[in-house]
C-alpha cells in the first residue's frame, strides 16, 4: 500500500501541478498556508537588484517586452568571447511599472486594479514566500482563463520587503500610486518601529513617487489610520487629499471591498479608515535660496 502523504506534501504536489501552462484553475488558499505576519528585519535570503536599472521585469510582465531592443546589438567587431564577457542586460519593458501594492497579500486588490487600469503595470509586493506563490499562480490562471484578451497581463507579483529595498527596484519618480492596505498595526510600542508608515519610509514613498501621485491609506485600526496620518502631514513632501476628492477616486471604493482583509472587516461590520496622501512637487533650488 503507498505510504499516506502528509499535508506539506499535499500542498507541494498541489502546487506543481498548477505550474502547468495550460491550467486554469485558481488556486486555493489552504494549499498555501503560511504565518499571518513576518519580521521584515529578518534575513529573508531576498533577491534584489543593486539599482532599479538591472532589474529584469520580463518574466513578471512578457507581453510587455520590446523585442528587437538596439540597446541588445552585439557590437560588429564584438567576437563570441567578448559577448560572452559583457554583462546580461535586463529585457527591457514598452512601459515602467507606475503603481505599487505594498503587502498584498492575497493579491486581491492587485487582482482588481488590473482591469480598472489596462494599460498601466501593476506590481503587488509580499515579503511571505507562500503567499507571493499564490498570487503569482493566481494571476497565471486568470491569464490562462483569458487567452485572446490583455486582461491580467498587466499584474505582477513579486517577493520582497519594501522596508529594506524598496529604491533598488523604483527610480526616483517612477511611481504614481502606492497602495497600503491593512498593514500590521504592531499595537506594542516597541514595535511601533515595524510599522510600513513611518518618517524614514515616508521619504523612500516621496523618493520613488512622481509629483502628484497618490499615497492610499486604509485600516480597521483606528490608533493606526491616526499614526499614518500623522507621519504623512509630517513629511513636507505630502498633503492629504479632500475628502471629496477622495470620494470621487474610483481605486477607493476598489481598496474598501477587494482586499482580503477589507472583506473580514465587512464581514464583521467593522470600521474602515481612508487617507489618501499627494505627493508634491519640490521645491526649486531658486525657491529654497
Amino acid at each position: 500500500m503507498a505510504p499516506t502523504k502528509n499535508k506539506r506534501q499535499k500542498r507541494e504536489d498541489y502546487r506543481a501541478a498548477l505550474r502547468e501552462e495550460s491550467v486554469t484553475e485558481l488556486p486555493r488558499k489552504k494549499f498555501y498556508r503560511q504565518r499571518a505576519h513576518a519580521n521584515p528585519f529578518s534575513d529573508h535570503h531576498l533577491i534584489y537588484p543593486p539599482s532599479p536599472d538591472q532589474m529584469d521585469w520580463s518574466s513578471l510582465y512578457p507581453d510587455y517586452v520590446v523585442e528587437g531592443d538596439p540597446m541588445e546589438q552585439n557590437e560588429p567587431s564584438e567576437t563570441a568571447a567578448d559577448q560572452s564577457l559583457r554583462p546580461v542586460k535586463p529585457k527591457r519593458l514598452s512601459k515602467d511599472v507606475e503603481v505599487a501594492d505594498i503587502g498584498c497579500g492575497f493579491g486581491g486588490l492587485t487582482i482588481a486594479l488590473a482591469p480598472l487600469m489596462p494599460d498601466t503595470l501593476i506590481l503587488g509586493l509580499e515579503i511571505r514566500v507562500s503567499v507571493t506563490q499564490f498570487v503569482e499562480d493566481r494571476i497565471k490562471a486568470l491569464r490562462a482563463q483569458n487567452p485572446d484578451t490583455k486582461l491580467y497581463r498587466n499584474a505582477g507579483v513579486l517577493r520582497a520587503n519594501t522596508m529594506k529595498f524598496l529604491p533598488n527596484f523604483f527610480k526616483k519618480g517612477q511611481l504614481s500610486k502606492i497602495f497600503i492596505c491593512f498593514p500590521d498595526p504592531h499595537f506594542k510600542a516597541r514595535k511601533h518601529k515595524q510599522r510600513i508608515v513611518s518618517t524614514t519610509l515616508n521619504s523612500e514613498y516621496a523618493f520613488v513617487m512622481k509629483p502628484g501621485g497618490i499615497v492610499y491609506t486604509i485600516t480597521d485600526v483606528p490608533d493606526l489610520h491616526g499614526w499614518m496620518v500623522q507621519h504623512f502631514d509630517a513629511h513636507l513632501s505630502f498633503e492629504r487629499v479632500s475628502e471629496e476628492e477622495q470620494e470621487a477616486d474610483p481605486c477607493v471604493e476598489v481598496m474598501r471591498t477587494e482586499t482580503e482583509e477589507g472583506k473580514k472587516v465587512e464581514r464583521n461590520n467593522g470600521q474602515k479608515f481612508v487617507a489618501l496622501f499627494r505627493r508634491l512637487e519640490d521645491p526649486s533650488y531658486d525657491a529654497v535660496v
